[in-house]
């Protein structure tokens, strides 16, 4: 891909986050992940969206480093290359502070699996951090939420579960793409709103068997997977 292809592509999932209502003024944002070029594209800190041309993006080394751009990027970079260090399989970050996955943040509990809709797209519960030390706020307070990110996710696959709640603060999303983060990122706020309506309404709710949470999440993920139309539309003809 090139720079010009990753900037409007992380441009145009920066604008997404707009019209899906998952950002206020200049909250939130997205970068895309070159790997093989060994580049990022992020937003630039504080630019209202409605401002953005993909010029203003900035481009990075996978240090953080500023490679091109005129503009300071995201405060949040620390973060995403902490996350695009820590999960090979990832091309893009999204971070929001969308009202219902940051109300869940803020709680510090995680989003249990209530309902196949969730399961769907996430396998399991969407795990909430640890409540971060003094020492990592006070000393690289950016890098180091990037550190107790991948910390939560030891145990865990990023692929399987491309979201996370950091305790106290707000949601981060990723997938093979920027795109794919920013949808993501809508489906996280879609099912926060959910969970929040089902422990309203039934504080004592479950989550479901770990059975139908599988079928439904391995129905459109993973070697078997057969929701959906072949991602070779000429497979269509064959049957």
């Amino acid at each position: 891909m090139s720079l010009k292809a990753l900037r409007e592509e992380v441009l145009e999932a920066n604008l997404e986050l707009v019209r899906r209502g998952l950002v206020l003024f200049t909250f939130g944002n997205a970068s895309g992940c070159d790997r093989a070029r060994e580049r990022i594209a992020i937003k630039p800190s504080g630019v209202p969206y409605d401002r953005l041309t993909p010029a203003d993006l900035v481009i990075t080394d996978l240090d953080g480093n500023i490679v091109d751009g005129k503009l300071r990027p995201s405060s949040d970079l620390p973060t995403h290359v902490a996350l695009y260090r820590a999960f090979d399989g990832i091309g893009g970050v999204v971070h929001t502070h969308s009202r219902y996955a940051t109300a869940w943040a803020q709680s510090g509990l995680d989003i249990p699996c209530f309902g196949t809709t969730h399961a769907d797209y996430f396998r399991g519960s969407i795990p909430s951090t640890r409540v971060m030390r003094p020492n990592e706020i006070e000393s690289k307070y950016e890098w180091n939420t990037g550190t107790v990110i991948a910390e939560r996710f030891e145990n865990l696959d990023p692929l399987a579960m491309p979201a996370v709640l950091v305790s106290g603060h707000a949601p981060f999303c990723w997938g093979a793409s920027v795109t794919e983060a920013a949808h993501n990122a809508a489906i996280l706020e879609e099912l926060a709103h959910m969970a929040y309506l089902t422990v309203t309404i039934r504080a004592d709710a479950a989550a479901i068997s770990e059975a139908l949470r599988d079928k439904h999440f391995l129905r459109k993920h993973g070697p078997g997977a057969y929701y959906g139309q072949p991602a070779d539309e000429s497979e269509l003809d064959r049957g």
